[in-house]
């Protein structure tokens, strides 16, 4: 069992509801016996019920209207109407007023089986996005960063510690990590939040145009200099100037910038006064600073200035756990306002999606889901909606799976492929959490350990 589970028989044939009970235990539920639908109504109010099997037809209370009330009373329970072949559109109309299947009598076990695993799986999905959703709701302070991973907790944890200083913090992480991301949640939590956030990609503009466009410039300084204009040092007075991409900043103005930073003050291109500000300096690279420096790329002096306080943002292939809730923000920001609507991504969709690195990280992710949203127009996400590279892992698993080659094949390396590739998607689907795997492959933990060992599965 994946989860422990308990189940209520509503069924007022003493026979009929002990053969319920005994094979619900023997399958590793908790089940839970009643005669009619005001008791079982009780136990719904006093305990925690998964579950419910009931019989259509039952004295004081019978299974339509004891499902009604069910309903009403808690959504969460999964609801299964036995009814005899008979009464088949009375248990079609109870799925319509919200039972997941019905059995039919006499009662076959194997389809029961089959019928409750796949309404618990469907129940846990729909458990899971109400999860997702509440985290999306809930992430306040942290602007648009998502993620419930070990590695962005400690980004979050390292947010709430440093926004309020006036330290200057430098965040180093690859193309499309959300590193300005980092920098306006730092900014928004700060006291300096109802003043300006200024942002400016050092690698976009010419150098030749940088200074001014950071210094401002005095009437007549160059050729076109018609009127003094206020450059992004002036307009971040009092707040944030967040200098993205400076280690592509060449050391010219790397000189200036260490003024800054040092004495708070600076000039005008063609000026000689100093003009004075009062902001805090958030810096972003997704350069090796370090390496720079002993390249002689980047001055020594102004790394030590700018890495006061780093933050190191998590490419997304070390982060997968955060996929499905990335997936799920993306889909409802491209929906908005759309009539025709994408409703989910199926599992095996975003299990490509959980395989695949994504070299262009969280930006790439959510560029994908935007083309997805927009060709597809409505209903899931399948995996043939999904461009070949995110699919050629499947492909090739399933060519591998696909039976014996004609020159035939060592069964013990295909066995031992074959667990591996098992036991590897179980931890993953359990972030790594060793007594979850366990669980999913229906194992104990110490024989998996020991199979994790042996098939040195990192």
């Amino acid at each position: 069992m994946m989860r422990h589970v308990t189940i209520l028989i509503a069924e007022d044939d003493r026979e009929t509801r002990q053969l319920l009970i005994e094979y619900l235990i023997q399958e590793g539920y908790e089940a839970i016996g009643v005669q009619n639908g005001q008791e079982a109504l009780s136990v719904i109010r006093n305990q925690h019920v998964d579950v419910l099997i009931t019989d259509l037809k039952m004295p004081k209370l019978d299974g339509m209207r004891l499902l009604s009330k069910v309903k009403k009373e808690n959504q969460r329970i999964v609801v299964l109407m036995i009814t005899g072949f008979a009464c088949v559109n009375s248990a079609v109309r109870a799925m319509k007023l919200g039972a997941e299947d019905y059995i039919t009598k006499p009662i076959n076990f194997e389809e029961l089986r089959i019928q409750l695993t796949k309404a618990l799986e469907k129940q846990s999905i729909k458990s899971e996005n109400i999860i997702l959703k509440k985290q999306l709701k809930d992430k306040d302070v942290f602007g648009d960063m998502i993620g419930k991973s070990e590695l962005m907790e400690k980004v979050f944890q390292l947010i709430e510690k440093i926004a309020d200083a006036d330290s200057t913090v430098i965040i180093y992480g690859e193309s499309g990590t959300g590193k300005e991301l980092v920098a306006r949640a730092i900014h928004y939590n700060s006291h300096r939040r109802n003043k300006p956030l200024v942002p400016v990609n050092c690698g976009a503009i010419p150098e030749e145009l940088l200074e001014s466009e950071l210094f401002g410039h005095e009437k007549g300084a160059f050729t076109g200099a018609h009127k003094t204009r206020l450059g992004r040092f002036e307009l971040a007075n009092e707040g944030t100037i967040f200098l993205d991409e400076i280690g592509d900043m060449s050391p010219n103005l790397q000189v200036k910038i260490l003024r800054v930073l040092q004495q708070h003050e600076f000039e005008r291109v063609g000026g000689v006064q100093s003009v004075k500000v009062d902001i805090r300096v958030i810096a972003a690279t997704h350069r090796d600073l370090e390496k720079a420096v002993a390249m002689g790329k980047f001055r020594e002096d102004l790394y030590y200035r700018l890495n006061v306080i780093p933050i190191v943002v998590p490419p997304l292939r070390e982060r997968k756990s955060d996929i499905p809730l990335l997936v799920s923000s993306f889909i409802d920001k491209f929906n908005d306002g759309k009539v025709k609507a994408i409703s989910d991504i199926s599992g095996e969709a975003l299990e490509c999606f959980l395989k695949y690195n994504w070299p262009g990280n969280v930006r790439e992710l959510e560029n994908m889901i935007e083309r997805l949203v927009v060709l597809k127009c409505r209903g899931v996400i399948n995996v043939e909606d999904l461009p070949e590279k995110l699919t050629v892992d499947l492909k090739e698993s399933q060519q591998h799976s696909a039976g014996i080659p004609s020159d035939g094949t060592s069964f013990s390396t295909m066995v031992t492929n074959f667990e591996r590739q098992l036991i590897t998607q179980a931890l993953q689907k359990s972030n790594g959490v060793k007594n979850k795997a366990a669980k999913l492959l229906n194992m104990n933990r110490t024989t998996l350990v020991e199979k994790i060992k042996k098939l040195e599965i990192q």
